[in-house]
């Protein structure tokens, strides 16, 4: 099952058919629910810049195959830019499924990355734009995790003295995401 955004927070009809539709899908961790603090704060970032927000509900699905394959259904009649956003297990998901979903971007917070129970990642995973921002003094995955993950995939990276829910860190974090929502709209500067 999955939670949708408020009614009253829908992008009308007649804007819808004026532009682009643009998602952001959110996927939880195993811990919380899809309207976290986190989730909720982002989303309204995210409804700001003229994107859609979802969020997909991955309670009682603990294995990460199956959050995968509830990430691709919900995905699959979603039209337009994708971005996916994920936090603890919800950012190994949104990874795992970036390139199978077109996705544009990735944000990443605490992503539960390279644990040896989790199926690995496929090489060139990253084929998007991914930033991750991640606690310092996160005790469930540690920021070492994330800093192999954007070294390895040259993603923006963005260590905060927080712990592994960051919710002492929700305004940076916001302002990171709605950085991270501008500069894929930004045009690709041209090298000699």
């Amino acid at each position: 099952m999955t939670e949708a955004m408020p009614a009253s927070t829908e992008l009308s009809g007649a804007a819808d058919s004026a532009a682009t539709r643009r998602h952001v899908v959110f996927s939880h961790g195993q811990a919380s629910g899809p309207w976290g603090r986190k989730i909720s704060a982002l989303a309204e970032i995210a409804r700001g810049e003229g994107y859609e927000a979802h969020s997909v509900d991955y309670r009682g699905i603990d294995d990460p195959r199956a959050r995968i394959a509830r990430l691709a259904e919900f995905c699959k009649d979603l039209t337009g830019d994708l971005v996916l956003v994920g936090s603890s297990l919800g950012g190994y998901v949104a990874i795992a499924s970036a390139s199978m979903l077109h996705a544009r971007g990735v944000f990443l917070m605490a992503p539960a990355l390279y644990f040896p129970q989790l199926p690995p990642l496929r090489e060139g995973v990253v084929d998007c734009s991914a930033a991750v921002v991640h606690g310092w003094r996160d005790d469930v995955v540690p920021f070492e995790h994330s800093v192999r993950f954007a070294q390895t995939y040259r993603a923006a990276l963005h260590v905060l003295d927080g712990d592994h829910n960051l919710h002492n860190q929700i305004h940076v974090i916001q302002h990171l995401f709605e950085y991270f929502l501008i500069a894929l709209d930004l045009p690709v500067p041209a090298f000699e």
